[in-house]
């Protein structure tokens, strides 16, 4: 079984040795790490240059013009030749042993698909770890690519989108998980990732947002007539939750706007909160959360969150 690992990398001078690094100390070689840099203007394509020299037999890169995350790793996956495939951005990296522990754990118990859990790192040196797999709720696990290992078989046919959407990973990991026969999930946080840093997430442009609508019509399109349940807790959870509070919390002059478009979207897919399963099985505070938004009364779940907080 060939093991091929992809990185997307932008500008990543001062993070991506770690992260190649991660890959190549891995316990279960790589076969293939294939670096996608697309159209660095720093010092990464001469990192990259240092690092074929002295890995000649598994590492490649191509520079590319920029044209964002999504393209670039169907690049990288259009070049590779793993059954195995796995993604790692360019400022995060890897346990040593997650790659042979995911083929491990997916040959055991016959998956498609297998992924762990994952650590947060922040700048002032404390660490999160977040829990993004409910056993009862494999679409839990939508939304991030880089903890998962795909058997190529199950994403042939699938593609990240290449319109420099956000949310590019929730729509790809969505349609993966709608179709793998079999998820194997390990609870260990093997995958490290840097929270706080600037990001296509972290900023004050509100109306990116919107963007999530876009691949929410694709995953409708997936998902739909069969699998209602799984498509409203996508609904609930990436654009009445997540979006919501992260559009509300931000200043930008047009978030009333986007707020309403979120809103009026959520309520033309589900027209009574109380008749969506997957709302009734959101935890207590998660729903009083998301009512406040589908009331319009965002403020208020902005501030309870921060009172939280």
């Amino acid at each position: 079984m060939k093991l091929s690992v992809i990185v997307p990398a932008y500008n990543a001078e001062k993070t991506i040795r770690q992260s190649l690094d991660s890959i190549l100390a891995q316990t279960r070689p790589v076969d293939e790490l294939i670096v996608i840099n697309d159209g660095s203007t720093d010092g990464t394509e001469k990192i990259l240059q240092e690092y074929r020299e002295a890995y000649p037999d598994c590492f490649r890169f191509r520079t590319v013009e920029n044209g964002g995350q999504g393209r670039a790793r169907n690049i990288g996956f259009d070049l590779s030749s793993g059954d195995w495939i796995g993604y790692v951005d360019s400022d995060d990296w890897i346990d040593p042993e997650m790659y042979e522990r995911l083929i491990a754990a997916a040959e055991r118990e016959h998956a498609d698909l297998a992924l762990c859990e994952v650590l947060a790192h922040f700048p002032d040196g404390s660490t999160a770890r977040e829990s993004i797999y409910r056993e009862e709720r494999a679409m839990a696990a939508a939304g991030f690519a880089n903890n998962k290992l795909f058997r190529r078989s199950l994403i042939e046919t699938i593609r990240f989108p290449e319109e420099k959407l956000w949310y590019e990973d929730a729509e790809f990991t969505a349609i993966a998980i709608h179709r793998a026969g079999k998820i194997a999930h390990l609870p260990d946080p093997l995958y490290h990732y840097r929270r706080g840093l600037p990001s296509t997430m972290n900023n004050n442009n509100a109306r990116k947002n919107l963007d999530l609508l876009e691949v929410m019509r694709h995953l409708e399109e997936e998902l739909l007539p069969d699998d209602r349940d799984d498509f409203e807790f996508l609904v609930l959870n990436h654009v009445l939750l997540d979006a919501m509070n992260r559009v509300q919390a931000m200043t930008a002059a047009d978030k009333k706007d986007v707020l309403w478009l979120l809103r009026q979207y959520v309520r033309e897919k589900i027209p009574d909160l109380n008749a969506s399963r997957s709302f009734r099985e959101e935890s207590r505070n998660r729903r009083i959360i998301m009512r406040l938004h589908y009331l319009g009364l965002s403020g208020l779940a902005e501030a309870i969150l921060k009172l939280k907080r």
